[in-house]
């Protein structure tokens, strides 16, 4: 039957089959198009994907000391060599990169979180306590924040654990983000649709939630990876200088095994190679996915792209 003249014709339905689909393509071109965020999450997904692996198809129990033979060079036996502790060393990268991603990923959540309530907080309210959290943060920023860390991790190294050590580089992780999101919130604030939103009588927590954080969540992404990756750089100095757990195999502990020993001087470069080798993926990956997610929070920058 037809529709008659002048009567509106019936809505087409889209079946939500089809705008998932949709949807999902143009988040695969966008991906494929963010060359950086495509680099940050391959690199990323290597990682996991050699961890998840490792513990499935290795023996991991050989990162503790004396479970294999010392200073074994790679070998089908071994294929990353072992070192002076009698540790296989492939089972140390594989139960150890977990272990400092967690320290980074653990510091990085708790110093972004800190940093956006006292943000939102100081740039939305303004006043006296803008004030307070703005001078708290410059100070704060002024001091040499590694070796306050050493202070604090020294002041607690006998009973020191994974959960520490994260506790310890995020003592500090949140002053930075306070202040880069503070000026994010200070600009929106001031858009029509907030004050739009104050003439209807919302209150400052409903525009908080509704209005600003939603259209800063991108910018919070990148401002978590930044955090994850100082947190994880700042981990690995104090393990590097063995303040950190001694008996954990972390990537940052392995580097201080490597100094004390002198495995370079010994020639056992299999020995640093490893670490180094993670490391640099690992930093790589998080910074593809933080210029990525940047790239997705600036407009200008997409645009550009």
């Amino acid at each position: 039957m037809g529709v008659a003249v002048g009567q509106a014709a019936p809505p087409i339905s889209i079946p939500a089959e089809n705008q998932l689909r949709e949807r999902g393509r143009d988040g695969l071109r966008y991906l494929v198009r963010n060359r950086q965020l495509m680099l940050g999450l391959i690199l990323l997904g290597t990682l996991l994907l050699f961890v998840i692996l490792g513990h499935i198809f290795y023996d991991v129990s050989k990162y503790k000391p004396l479970s294999v033979p010392t200073g074994r060079p790679p070998s089908a036996t071994y294929p990353f060599g072992t070192d002076s502790q009698g540790r296989d060393l492939l089972a140390v990268m594989i139960a150890g990169t977990p272990l400092t991603l967690e320290m980074g990923l653990v510091a990085g959540f708790l110093g972004t979180a800190i940093g956006t309530i006292l943000a939102f907080a100081g740039a939305y309210y303004g006043g006296l306590l803008d004030a307070i959290i703005r001078g708290v943060v410059d100070v704060g920023l002024t001091i040499p924040t590694f070796l306050v860390l050493i202070i604090v991790a020294i002041s607690i190294h006998s009973a020191m654990t994974i959960e520490q050590m994260a506790l310890v580089v995020a003592a500090l992780a949140w002053l930075w983000p306070t202040r880069t999101i503070r000026s994010q919130v200070l600009t929106m604030r001031e858009r029509a649709y907030v004050h739009v939103a104050r003439l209807s009588g919302a209150s400052g927590l409903k525009i908080i939630f509704r209005e600003l954080m939603p259209n800063l969540l991108p910018y919070l992404g990148a401002s978590l990876v930044a955090s994850v990756a100082a947190a994880v750089l700042a981990s690995l100095g104090l393990e590097a200088l063995g303040l950190g757990a001694v008996d954990s195999p972390t990537i940052g502990m392995t580097i201080y095994w490597v100094i004390f020993y002198g495995a370079l001087l010994q020639g056992m470069w299999w020995w640093f190679v490893p670490p180094i080798v993670v490391v640099v993926v690992l930093f790589m990956g998080l910074f593809g996915l933080s210029a990525g997610l940047d790239e997705l929070a600036n407009p200008r920058l997409r645009n550009g792209s």
